[in-house]
C-alpha cells in the first residue's frame, strides 16, 4: 500500500452555469432526446477535445496504452469517449426533467438478498457509465441507503439529485476535506445501513493500494476497503453501464471476503484487487465508458 501526496486531478463536477443546467432540462422535457444528442455529437464534443487538452490527452493515452489501438483508431475511440460521456451528463438531465429508461439489472438477487438481511454492507462503484441511475433503480426498502457524493457540484444537480434519490430512501453524504464524512459512512453501516462509495479515485486522502489494472499497476483508494475490513462487511461492485437509446444495464457483482486469519493489510489489497478486476471485466466490455480524465495509471 502507498501513500503519497494526492495530486491535481479532474474532480468530476459538471460543466456550465446553473442557467444553462436548467435550460438543459427545460429541453429534454420538449425536445427529442436524438436531437440533443446530435448537437452534442457536432458542436460540443469537437471543442471539449479541443480545449479540454489535458483530459483529452489522458484519455488518449488510456485507449493507447491500456487497449494498444493504432494512434487513428485510438482518436476515434476518444471522440466515443467523449460522446457517450456527453450522452450520460444529458440522460442525467432527461431524468430529472422526469423521463425514465429501460434499465436491465443483472443479479438483483446479491443486492435484494444483502439488502434484508439486519447487517449493513457497501457499494462500491466507479466512474464508468452513469452510477447515479442506479440510485433511481435500487430501492432501499429495509435500510437507508447512504451514498457518498462530490458535493463540489451546482446547486441546481444537487437539488435534482436530492429530489431523486429521497424517494428512494437515499441521503447523500457530500465528501468533506476534513474526511469526517468516513465517520457518517462508519456509523451508517454500524446501523445496518447501505454505504455507497467510490472506489476509482483518491477523494483527498493521500492512502492508496496498488492493483494489477488493464495490464499494469494502478492506485486505487483504500478508504473503502479499510471500511469494509474493519467492519467485516460484505461489499457489491455495482457498475451502471448505457447500451443504447435511454437503455442501461446494471452490473452487480459480489466481491470475495478475504479468508479467514488474514491481516487487515492482505484484506485490503484482497479486496482493492477484485474490484479492480471487476472494472477491468466490466470495460472489456464498453471500454468507451471509461471517465476518469486524467493520467490514472501515472499518479
Amino acid at each position: 500500500m502507498q501513500q503519497e501526496p494526492n495530486h491535481s486531478q479532474w474532480t468530476g463536477k459538471t460543466r456550465g452555469l446553473p442557467l444553462m443546467h436548467r435550460m438543459l432540462i427545460g429541453a429534454c422535457r420538449f425536445m427529442p432526446l436524438w436531437f440533443i444528442y446530435t448537437g452534442l455529437a457536432i458542436f460540443v464534443v469537437p471543442s471539449c477535445m479541443i480545449f479540454s487538452h489535458k483530459g483529452y490527452i489522458a484519455i488518449y493515452h488510456y485507449f493507447r496504452q491500456r487497449w494498444h489501438y493504432s494512434p487513428l483508431k485510438a482518436l476515434w475511440w476518444v471522440y466515443k469517449n467523449h460522446y457517450r460521456f456527453g450522452q450520460v451528463i444529458i440522460d442525467r438531465f432527461y431524468a430529472y426533467a422526469g423521463g425514465s429508461f429501460n434499465i436491465t439489472i443483472e443479479n438483483y438477487d446479491l443486492y435484494l438478498e444483502l439488502e434484508k438481511k439486519p447487517k449493513g454492507f457497501m457499494i462500491v462503484s466507479s466512474h464508468t457509465g452513469s452510477y447515479e441511475l442506479a440510485g433511481y433503480k435500487l430501492k432501499a426498502e429495509n435500510k437507508r441507503f447512504n451514498a457518498l457524493v462530490f458535493g463540489g457540484e451546482a446547486q441546481v444537480i444537487m437539488q435534482n439529485r436530492q429530489l431523486k434519490l429521497s424517494r428512494n430512501n437515499i441521503r447523500m453524504i457530500p465528501y468533506s476535506n476534513d474526511m469526517s464524512h468516513l465517520f457518517l459512512l462508519s456509523s451508517a453501516l454500524g446501523e445496518g445501513e447501505v454505504v455507497s462509495i467510490p472506489g476509482d479515485r483518491l477523494f483527498g486522502s493521500p492512502r492508496s493500494v496498488e492493483c494489477v489494472f488493464l495490464g499494469a499497476k494502478a492506485k486505487f483508494p483504500q478508504g473503502p476497503f479499510t471500511l469494509a475490513s474493519q467492519r467485516e462487511t460484505p461489499m457489491l461492485a455495482v457498475n451502471v453501464m448505457r447500451e443504447g437509446y435511454k437503455k442501461y444495464r446494471i452490473f452487480i457483482t459480489q466481491l470475495p471476503q478475504p479468508p479467514q486469519g488474514t491481516s487487515r493489510r492482505e484484506s485490503i489489497e484482497i479486496m482493492a484487487q477484485s474490484f479492480a478486476s471487476e472494472l477491468e471485466r466490466i470495460l472489456h466490455i464498453h471500454p468507451e465508458q471509461w471517465f476518469n480524465y486524467f493520467e490514472f495509471w501515472n499518479q
